[in-house]
């Protein structure tokens, strides 16, 4: 016997709770299926006595992600700064939530970033520091994704200076307690409605209601259906009737990306007494690590540095054991900060997303070469009483915690219309800005400004400056004592 609701989310993450908290708030009747023991999907804190607390997986808000500022406000979760690091710039004419309509689509989307890199730069630094901007951003290689959809990423999340930077940027802040209470608070708002360890394996639309049956044949019967899960993962679900042909074969082509977070954890933070604020960028292909940050408790407790395994690099070290993949990190960091203290850390915590059987890998999916033009019109399409959230629907900030919410939010206000609850206008909500976390205006120098440039180049291909700027920044940091190059 099938037990009835209003509407049926199907996710977890951060993102199908805030679809089903929006629609519990609107009076609805609403189950939420999450396959895992935990909710938080790409969120993870871990809680232990070595660690306090610690993320490994999304951790980062800054300023103008307001949604995540709003709801992290309401349900009494306080922020800190990051220590700073460099700041890049960054314009392009590619329209958020219509990528495919910008001016040079189908040329940009035939092109791999690795093309669109040998065009633009001319150095081999440039060219490094562009494949790890690359590697950082969304945790692919820039063989494997199409210009296009990078640039529309970079774009849709503010450019390159708020995308990278840390002050006034996407690695601003942290969660005091971490992210993962965002999800679990919404979960104890939400009660019962919550079904962990409920993977589902089958979606019926054939009759007047939607039924939903997961792994343990428990039934859930919806007037609607929110699938707030990565695009691929929507592989292990039988639909009946079948897929429409586009969507078919759009789960089939956008994959996940690769990283294993590492956090070392020391007995005091000695790269501060070196005059280091922990953030490395370090351009070297044996190194396993391409960028680390300061980890450290905001009271100065819990001394640590966070690193990522990206890309090519994850994929190449992810056979390694823990205890070996710790070994080559410290060894690394004594390397590059010159000191034997990096040698003897006194905790270790990782996380390898690439064996996370319900996310697929981490940061977001990646839109190989072709993709985004010929399938990306159909990402938030309904498909009869299925409408679809999760972070890679999303038209600002797509990819992280914020991009999370505004398509849970989304997704659940087009069930309200779709139910004549609210007029077709509430869909797409623009969100105030944060007053306790306001955006500042992008500076750049006089440097960053008249950099070399190469006009003809640029312009055959409709582009405005970009790596150029890249590697300006990397220089800077360079100067600053934050980007090792070996």
């Amino acid at each position: 016997m099938a037990q009835k609701c209003d509407v049926v989310v199907v996710g977890g993450g951060i993102s199908g709770l805030s679809a089903a908290k929006l629609l519990t708030e609107a009076g609805l009747n609403v189950v939420l299926l999450e396959a895992n023991d935990r909710v938080g999907g790409r969120t993870f804190t871990v809680k232990n006595k070595q660690v306090k607390y610690v993320d490994l997986g999304g951790a980062y808000v800054g300023p103008t992600q307001n949604r995540l500022l709003r709801l992290s406000k309401e349900l009494g979760i306080e922020t800190y700064k990051v220590n700073e690091v460099e700041q890049l710039i960054h314009h392009v004419k590619i329209p958020n939530e219509a990528p495919w309509k910008a001016p040079h689509a189908e040329e940009w989307d035939r092109m791999t970033m690795q093309d669109f890199i040998d065009k633009i730069c001319w150095t081999k630094a440039a060219k490094s520091f562009a494949t790890l901007f690359v590697n950082v951003d969304v945790t692919s290689e820039p063989h494997e994704v199409s210009a296009l959809w990078f640039l529309w990423y970079v774009k849709q999340c503010g450019g390159t200076a708020r995308i990278f930077s840390t002050t006034n940027g996407g690695q601003e802040r942290k969660f005091v307690g971490g992210s993962g209470q965002i999800s679990e608070k919404i979960m104890e708002r939400l009660g019962g409605r919550v079904k962990l360890k409920k993977p589902v394996v089958r979606i019926d639309q054939s009759g007047e209601n939607v039924v939903v049956e997961t792994l343990d044949h428990e039934l859930y019967e919806g007037k609607y259906v929110i699938s707030a899960i990565p695009p691929v993962l929507c592989l292990k679900i039988h639909f009946n009737p079948p897929l429409p042909p586009m969507r078919n074969q759009l789960i089939n082509r956008i994959p996940m990306g690769s990283v294993i977070k590492c956090i070392v954890y020391y007995k005091e933070t000695f790269w501060r007494k070196k005059g280091y604020c922990g953030t490395m960028m370090i351009e070297d292909e044996d190194a396993a690590i391409g960028l680390t940050l300061d980890d450290t408790k905001p009271d100065g407790s819990f001394p640590a540095i966070i690193g990522f395994i990206l890309a090519r690099k994850c994929r190449r070290l992810t056979n390694l054991t823990k205890e070996e993949r710790k070994t080559r990190l410290c060894e690394l960091y004594a390397k590059v900060l010159g000191s034997e203290e990096a040698l003897h850390p006194v905790h270790y915590e990782e996380k390898n997303w690439c064996e996370e059987q319900y996310s697929g890998g981490c940061y977001t999916a990646y839109f190989p070469p072709g993709v985004m033009t010929q399938y990306g019109r159909i990402l938030r399409q309904p498909i009869g009483k299925i409408y679809f959230a999760g972070t890679e629907t999303a038209t600002e900030w797509s990819g992280y915690m914020e991009g999370a919410i505004q398509a849970g939010e989304r997704a659940a206000r087009e069930v309200l219309f779709a139910m004549k609850k609210i007029p077709d206008t509430e869909i797409w909500k623009p969100e105030p800005e944060s007053i306790d976390v306001p955006a500042l205006p992008i500076t750049t120098t006089f440097w960053e400004r008249n950099l070399p440039s190469v006009p003809g180049l640029l312009k055959l291909i409709g582009f405005s400056t970009f790596f150029t700027s890249v590697a300006a920044a990397g220089l800077f940091a360079y100067r600053k004592g934050l980007l090792v190059r070996n």
